[in-house]
């Protein structure tokens, strides 16, 4: 049996994965979700919730590349991968790192995330997203803005992140209404659009000091019975207004791209209405296989690229990623009938020559080879 698949793009969260499986076309024909994000596994037990999830399009004897983003890259992921100084692309050939794995009919690529050092900070996940956003707006220079438990304001300038913010406003939204003396009045649930904008409204025109304001949530409970939505509302408001206010260097006199989840994004959208903007809305599930598609050419590439040297018959690996490919070029005209070839070339090296091994593979898929892939 061969899969219909050759390659499958995973955007592998704290709390959810998903999985695309993806043919000759750069749009998926198959989807798959699960609840179990990178803060629900141990170490160890990725690779068993990656095949459980995507193990009906795998097939014996043949190898599927796996390329994902997100917080599977993380410290507490599958492996961490290293992140790249700004100002750099989103994604490059060097973005992503091997997982080991055990399974033979899945070779794991992730991608690394972005780092800044002055002021410190970092990017996990997102990056697949501004590539996504570069992939579907090319020459798109400004802002992206990406609600979420930690929100980030990205500079785009001529293709690369050029700076980036992020605030934790999501996150704290949680806290307080789950574990601060707020939570006897917010509860969880809905928010009130209408008291939202209005909570806006009056913030806008103030410059209260935001803590002050969110204490007083409570107060209006006690002594006015306020409901719970409206309460809700009013604390989301105070703190999109505050970072809104603080992220102000990102979206004066610049583009927006508004990047999130879609209610979420909303809600920033009509903070920066009130403040004169006019920010565009994007599909986010989109950008991000936007994105994996174009790290997943970026990946592809580097490694067909790359030189193997050869001396005294050894071929020296430079990752577990390439082993299983150089494997499969030595296999060439085996029963399998994967597309390879490979050609030697001398080059001066250390004081003498040496033959470099340079070698490409063509389809993943071996029930797609043929005499034009062997010929590449």
């Amino acid at each position: 049996m061969t899969s219909e698949a050759t390659w499958i793009a995973v955007d592998w969260g704290t709390s959810n994965v998903r999985a695309w499986a993806f043919n000759e076309s750069e749009r998926p024909f198959a989807q798959v979700s699960s609840a179990r994000g990178m803060a629900k596994l141990e170490p160890g037990e990725f690779e068993i919730a990656l095949l459980e999830l995507i193990d009906d399009w795998l097939a014996d004897g043949q190898i599927l590349p796996v390329f994902a983003c997100g917080m599977i890259g993380a410290r507490q992921g599958w492996i961490e991968a290293p992140y790249s100084e700004v100002p750099c692309a989103p994604l490059s050939p060097a973005s992503f790192i091997s997982a080991p794995t055990t399974d033979n009919r899945i070779a794991v690529r992730i991608a690394g995330g972005l780092r800044q050092s002055d002021p410190p900070d970092v990017i996990r996940g997102e990056e697949t997203q501004i590539a996504g956003l570069l992939a579907e707006r090319p020459g798109f220079n400004g802002v992206a803005c990406m609600p979420g438990t930690h929100t980030k304001w990205v500079e785009i300038s001529d293709g690369r992140v050029i700076r980036f913010k992020s605030f934790i406003s999501g996150e704290l939204f949680s806290l307080l209404q789950n574990h601060s003396v707020l939570r006897h009045s917010l509860a969880s649930g809905a928010i009130d659009r209408e008291a939202f904008e209005s909570e806006l409204d009056c913030l806008i025109g103030r410059s209260d000091e935001p803590l002050a304001a969110m204490f007083s949530l409570r107060a209006e409970d006690l002594l006015f019975e306020t409901p719970p939505e409206v309460l809700r509302a009013k604390l989301s408001a105070s703190l999109i207004v505050a970072e809104v206010r603080a992220a102000k260097s990102y979206w004066t006199d610049h583009r927006v791209a508004l990047i999130g989840e879609q209610s979420l994004s909303e809600f920033y959208g009509l903070a920066l209405n009130m403040l004169g903007e006019q920010p565009e809305t994007l599909d986010t599930p989109e950008l991000t296989l936007a994105g994996l598609c174009v790290g997943a050419r970026h990946a592809s590439n580097a490694i067909e690229s790359r030189s193997f040297r050869k001396e005294s018959c050894d071929l020296c690996f430079f990752s577990a990623y390439d082993v299983w490919r150089v494997r499969l070029a030595k296999t060439a005209g085996n029963a399998n009938g994967y597309p390879v070839v490979g050609h030697r070339r001398q080059y001066e090296g250390c004081g003498r020559k040496r033959l470099a091994w340079h070698i490409r593979v063509g389809s993943f898929n071996p029930s797609l080879a043929s005499s034009d892939h062997a010929a590449r």
